[in-house]
């Protein structure tokens, strides 16, 4: 059982970049609050959408995280990769989502920012689609081959959390990241997103 755990580390320390940007979109920011009603109803809307989202990444990643410390079968593995895969993919859509119907906020070239936020999450959201199909179709019984595609898979997921936040950290700068440092729920999902790093 040596091969694949090695390499399900890996998978899930790259996994751990991948969280992070989540997390940049519901800790932002310093608080002072913006004062503008406007700005402040639009991040309310989208931290609230977001904070679900967040735990459904979080626990997604636990549930990888936890596949490393087991003695797991690459059987058992591939199941929970894709299931964590799907979930990631669902999250990532979903905050998208919200961000597109929150519209744009109430800054300067704030229709831009929010364009080009929810292009990214649903660009990355696809990724981890791809990845669930990839991981789906690995030859769970040749440990060789399995722990090989697994190494590619943690090597794409590397790539995709540290490209994926731009256009998120563009929507966050200045006044949007003050407004949504305000909100409980971006509070609350930061919190409990640290905490998770912490103890996994």
């Amino acid at each position: 059982m040596e091969g694949t755990k090695p390499v399900n580390k890996k998978l899930a320390a790259a996994l751990s970049g991948g969280a992070v940007l989540v997390l940049a979109l519901s800790g932002c920011g310093s608080s002072g609050n913006s004062g503008n009603d406007k700005l402040n109803s639009w991040a309310k809307q989208v931290c609230d959408a977001v904070k679900p989202q967040a735990q459904k990444i979080e626990d997604a990643n636990a549930a990888i995280q936890k596949q490393t410390s087991d003695n797991s079968t690459p059987d058992a593995v591939q199941k929970t990769d894709a299931q964590a895969f799907q979930d990631m993919s669902d999250a990532y859509k979903a905050i998208g989502t919200a961000v597109d119907n929150a519209g744009p906020p109430d800054v300067e070239g704030g229709k831009t920012k929010q364009a080009n936020a929810v292009k990214e999450l649903q660009g990355i959201s696809t990724s981890y689609a791809a990845l669930k199909t990839q991981v789906a179709k690995l030859d769970t019984k040749d440990q060789a081959k399995f722990a090989e595609g697994l190494k590619g898979i943690a090597t794409q997921l590397g790539k995709l959390s540290q490209s994926g936040s731009d256009a998120l950290k563009q929507l966050e700068e200045g006044d949007v990241g003050k407004a949504m440092a305000q909100q409980e729920s971006c509070k609350s999902a930061s919190a409990s997103g640290s905490a998770g790093a912490a103890n996994g």
